[in-house]
């Protein structure tokens, strides 16, 4: 299982509307980033992700899990080659971790987060997603 992070404005589509969702999830669109994308076309099912709210908030919300892998983004043009993935809730954070608190972590100061803060659709490693975990208060 390999591990990301997904990032989305609240205004647009939030934690609380993935888990409106409920099982069937909601596609994750949109993305127009070549890097991204090339992320989205490795995620499997199963994989897991870091909820991010960007914009005022800036802070990890939630886990999610990938439920379909790469389809043709539908809300792109049918040959442009951008893809979505299935996203669904998985269990949210019992206290958000903010983009500062991940930034004054030495420990986490190679994360992708910190490296490459623009980038919507991020890897995270393994030993990157048990500390951010731990920051959040999950066992």
């Amino acid at each position: 299982m390999a591990y990301w992070l997904l990032k989305t404005e609240p205004d647009e589509y939030s934690w609380n509307d993935q888990v409106k969702r409920g099982s069937k999830g909601e596609a994750w669109t949109g993305v127009r980033n070549f890097t991204a994308r090339r992320h989205l076309k490795e995620m499997k099912n199963g994989d897991k992700f870091f909820f991010y709210h960007t914009g005022e908030e800036k802070q990890i919300v939630g886990i999610g899990e990938i439920i379909r892998e790469a389809f043709p983004d539908p809300t792109a043009k049918k040959d442009e080659g951008w893809v979505a993935v299935q996203t669904s809730a998985d269990k949210p954070f019992p206290k958000p971790v903010t983009l500062a608190a991940v930034k004054a972590e030495p420990k986490l100061k190679e994360m992708a987060l910190v490296k490459y803060g623009r980038l919507s659709v991020q890897p995270v490693t393994a030993d990157e997603w048990k500390f951010v975990c731990k920051m959040s208060g999950l066992k």
